[in-house]
């Protein structure tokens, strides 16, 4: 992985990976030892050897398709102890000028937040970490002086249960997703790092009511495949988006047959198709 370049902005450190691979695509890395091929279970000693493979050969199967990689740290913590090491060596294997977002979902007050800076931003030197803003936007502070990163904060999430918080009234606005939008909106003046947003793409009307609030936002959207997104339904609301929105897929491209002998190629095939699905997308932003 490339050391951060603090002459670039995160904005211009996305869009050259966007040109250069042609694709909106971020693959996310969601290792989970259950799903992985039987093949590749039956040629390794053990869960830690399993899910470093696994993650290799996605990387080397889909780097032509994607701008950008997720790794799930939930996937990695699980494996206890050495989780976090075979995290590090994952963010290694990825290609130089890939976008690497770490999927931590962290948001603590600012004491523990500057520990998750330090992990994140400092020792594992990630382009963009994803962060919960529910705990106060204090919580996102410790992280606002880099100009060579970003925060995707969690605003509209594409799991059911965002109908319990995010999508009721909140302060006059129609929901709290679109509160925390203005908020970020308004912060993004004041700070270095750059302040994207999580934007699910199961709810289209939603989407586009936050997008509005914050158009200059990067966005990281998830949803599309097996939550039940579609791209078709994403598009009225990125209509005059000026933000750049990279879609995020994971287990769509990672796991097919589970006894698939051919299950790398499956993989690579599935993020071609995926990136051939959003040219209709890609093309407003290159």
């Amino acid at each position: 992985m490339v050391p951060e370049n603090i002459t670039m902005k995160y904005s211009d450190k996305l869009l050259h990976s966007i040109k250069n691979t042609g694709s909106l695509l971020c693959v996310g890395l969601d290792p989970n030892p259950e799903q992985i091929p039987t093949q590749l279970q039956n040629s390794c000693s053990g869960t830690i050897e399993l899910v470093e493979k696994f993650c290799l050969h996605v990387i080397d199967a889909t780097s032509e398709s994607c701008c950008a990689y997720k790794p799930n740290l939930a996937f990695f913590e699980a494996l206890g102890g050495d989780g976090l090491s075979l995290f590090e060596r994952i963010l290694h294997a990825i290609p130089d000028g890939k976008i690497v977002i770490a999927d931590a979902k962290r948001g603590d007050i600012g004491s523990t937040a500057i520990q998750y800076k330090k992990a994140y931003f400092d020792l594992f030197d990630v382009d963009a970490i994803t962060l919960n803003p529910l705990m106060g936007f204090d919580t996102l502070d410790p992280f606002m002086s880099y100009p060579g990163k970003a925060v995707y904060t969690l605003v509209l999430t594409s799991n059911p249960g965002s109908n319990d918080l995010l999508k009721r009234r909140f302060e006059g606005r129609g929901s709290l997703a679109e509160f925390i939008a203005d908020q970020l909106n308004r912060k993004s003046a004041t700070v270095d790092t750059h302040l994207g947003m999580v934007t699910g793409a199961t709810d289209p009307s939603s989407l586009q009511n936050v997008l509005s609030v914050y158009p200059e936002a990067s966005l990281l959207i998830p949803g599309i495949g097996s939550q039940g997104g579609t791209i078709r339904d994403l598009l009225p609301a990125l209509k005059g988006h000026k933000g750049i929105p990279i879609i995020t897929s994971s287990r769509s491209i990672l796991y097919g047959e589970v006894d698939d002998r051919n299950w790398k190629s499956a993989i690579a095939d599935r993020a071609k198709q995926m990136k051939r699905e959003l040219e209709i997308v890609t093309t407003s932003y290159v």
